[in-house]
């Protein structure tokens, strides 16, 4: 079944999550573990993260099966098409396929960096002219998908604050709409942690007659470590409260006091994002069940 169609059927705000598949098969048996514990969040569905060019695509799909037919989750495992050709691009899809799973997050993925007019060698190895390349944008993945799985459903990505490279809001803004207006059925947001920036792009997507549902991504703050790194990764902000809050709980109590801040700070955030009318919450689960469900019971059963 396409989330779309779940998500219109939902009569109340529901959680979806965010996996990564392990990297050591090992690793496998306690992922499912974390992942079965989640489930008393009753996810709408669980998003699966990819690697481009190789590596973990084939983890992707598989932890994609294994959470569908072992845990019960809807997967919408994430496809990026930067380096891709059509032909690996509808080989992915037909393996999902194959294992049931008919949703996707279409995403760019990260570009080489290369000096204009040269080839860039993707993970795989390969050489590839980016700027001569079929798919440059996720719009393009979306556009490719709509036309040859028509039955595929489709999230995208938005950022609250604007993507990195934009130059302004109202180019960020337009860009989302072209991926949505390409046939994707609705978006889901990077991380950030002030609930404005996301009633800001509701409002202003609404505005240029974008209807179609637009989900927030919350990620618990675990430890300043996780912090830095997730946002060289995203390019979130950090509200000032938020950073003097953390340091002032990492002078006092140490990581331990961190995390329990991280944690009422999701606990307010989510509930601000419910008032202003989000129709879920996506949470960046990090493969760890404790703090999600913590987080879900203070706030409350959605």
């Amino acid at each position: 079944m396409k989330l779309i169609e779940l998500i219109q059927k939902s009569s109340k705000p529901f959680y979806s999550l965010e996996f990564f598949p392990p990297k050591d098969a090992e690793q496998v048996p306690s992922f499912l573990q974390t992942a079965v514990k989640l489930k008393a969040l009753n996810p709408l569905f669980a998003s699966v993260t990819y690697g481009a060019g190789g590596g973990s695509q084939d983890n992707t799909v598989e932890i994609s099966r294994r959470l569908k037919e072992e845990c019960g989750f809807e997967p919408m495992p994430h496809l990026t098409c930067v380096g891709a050709s059509r032909e690996s691009i509808t080989e992915f899809l037909e393996r999902l396929r194959a294992i049931g799973v008919q949703n996707i997050l279409a995403l760019r993925g990260d570009p080489p960096k290369q000096a204009p007019g040269t080839g860039a060698a993707n993970t795989a190895g390969a050489q590839y002219d980016w700027f001569g390349a079929s798919f440059k944008h996720a719009s393009d993945l979306v556009r490719l998908t709509r036309s040859c799985f028509p039955d595929f459903g489709m999230a995208v990505a938005g950022y609250p604050a604007p993507h990195p490279e934009s130059d302004s809001f109202e180019n960020d803004r337009g860009h989302i709409k072209t991926k949505l207006d390409a046939g994707a059925d609705f978006v889901v947001t990077q991380l950030f942690f002030d609930p404005r920036e996301y009633i800001d792009l509701v409002t202003r997507l609404r505005a240029m007659g974008v209807n179609k549902p637009i989900i927030p991504g919350v990620l618990p703050i675990q430890s300043f470590e996780s912090l830095r790194h997730v946002l060289a990764l995203c390019g979130a902000n950090v509200p000032a409260r938020l950073y003097i809050a953390l340091e002032e709980a990492n002078r006092q109590g140490g990581a331990e006091a961190v995390r329990e801040a991280g944690l009422g700070f999701a606990v307010d955030q989510i509930r601000r994002l419910l008032d202003a009318g989000a129709p879920g919450i996506h949470l960046y689960t990090l493969n760890r069940s404790e703090t999600c469900l913590r987080i879900a019971e203070a706030v409350g059963r959605l």
